[in-house]
Formats: structure tokens, C-alpha cells, sequence
């Protein structure tokens, strides 16, 4: 599991008390919170079930962790949808089987490096020949290379996963840029 924000966080750490079936483990998110009220109890959490954030047209970014902050600001810009994937074992299926249906791009963005969360994505959807339609999937994960300490925000920059840098992965797979959306004011 990796928690989206310190509330999530308190449903995680409740879902990991609540699990009698094995291993589990979550990822504890590096840095400042979002500054979401945290909620007094946590309640555990459906193995394997992520959710969709909100909804929008012709992307899909599926977010497992803190990046779904940046997804969602991404998403103003190109009216994509956003999902959080919660957890990385078990994926979500019937969630990317939604996404990829209605979508011709889905972006997996992780804190990981490749062979996490995206490759397990990728490998469900070849499988279950969920590419062979209109939809595109693109995985975008921590480089494979050494990034210097820093506080996270410059590191995530430098690793191309805040917003401006997906807005610009979607709209270099899309191959144009997609309807922006007009903000009020």
C-alpha cells in the first residue's frame, strides 16, 4: 500500500492491524503532508481496491502514492481522470480494466522505480489484451539513476513526475494537446 495523503495513511495503517493473511507493508510518504484533516479512527481498507478521484476524458492518470497531488493538478490542465491505485499487490483489475476501456491513454505514476507498480500494470493489461484496442499505457517511475538529496519536491521535478512533466507525457502520447480546461476567474 502507499497512502495518497497522512489520511489515507491512517486507513492503511488500520488496514495493516486489521490483516490476519500474511504479509503486508505500506509506504510511509517522505516529506511535509498535504494537510488533509486526519481522521480520528482509521477504517481498513479493501485489499486491492483503488478508487477513481475524479473524472475526465481522453486520460487516465493512475497514481499510487503522494504523486496523486500532482496528478490531480495535471489533470486540471488536460481534464484527465484521476485514480488512486492504492495498493501495488494486489492491482486493482477491474479499475484498469475501466480506465483502459474509457480512456486512450492511462499513465501509471509511481514513487517507484521501473519494475514496480507500472510493470505490474503493463504485464495485467498485455495479459488480459486489454492494449490491443485504442488505449495507450505509459508508466512513469523514479529514473534509473542516482538523484542527490534534496527536499522531495525538487527531487520528484528532477525525476519528471510533478505536473508540468506529466501534462507534457500525455500530451507527447497523445499526440496533440488535449482540451484545456478554462478556469474560473
Amino acid at each position: 500500500m502507499a497512502a495518497a495523503d497522512e489520511a489515507e495513511l491512517v486507513h492503511m495503517v488500520a488496514t495493516a492491524r486489521a490483516h490476519n493473511d500474511g504479509p503486508i507493508a505500506f509506504r510511509y510518504p517522505r516529506g511535509e503532508g498535504t494537510g488533509v484533516a486526519i481522521p480520528p479512527h482509521g477504517i481498513p481498507l479493501e485489499s486491492g481496491k483503488g478508487w477513481s478521484v475524479r473524472q475526465g476524458e481522453r486520460a487516465a492518470l493512475l497514481s499510487r502514492g503522494t504523486r496523486i497531488a500532482e496528478c490531480l493538478k495535471a489533470a486540471d490542465a488536460l481534464d484527465a481522470t484521476v485514480a488512486d491505485a492504492r495498493f501495488a499487490k494486489p492491482i486493482d483489475e477491474a479499475l484498469i480494466k475501466q480506465l483502459l476501456k474509457d480512456h486512450e491513454l492511462v499513465v501509471t505514476v509511481e514513487e517507484g522505480s521501473g519494475g514496480g507498480f507500472g510493470a505490474h500494470v503493463l504485464e495485467f493489461a498485455a495479459r488480459e489484451g486489454l492494449l490491443s484496442g485504442k488505449a495507450k499505457l505509459l508508466p512513469l517511475t523514479l529514473p534509473d539513476r542516482f538523484i542527490e538529496q534534496n527536499i522531495p519536491h525538487v527531487q520528484y521535478d528532477e525525476a519528471g513526475l510533478n505536473a508540468a512533466q506529466i501534462i507534457r507525457a500525455v500530451e507527447e502520447r497523445l499526440g496533440k494537446k488535449p482540451i484545456l480546461v478554462k478556469k474560473n476567474g
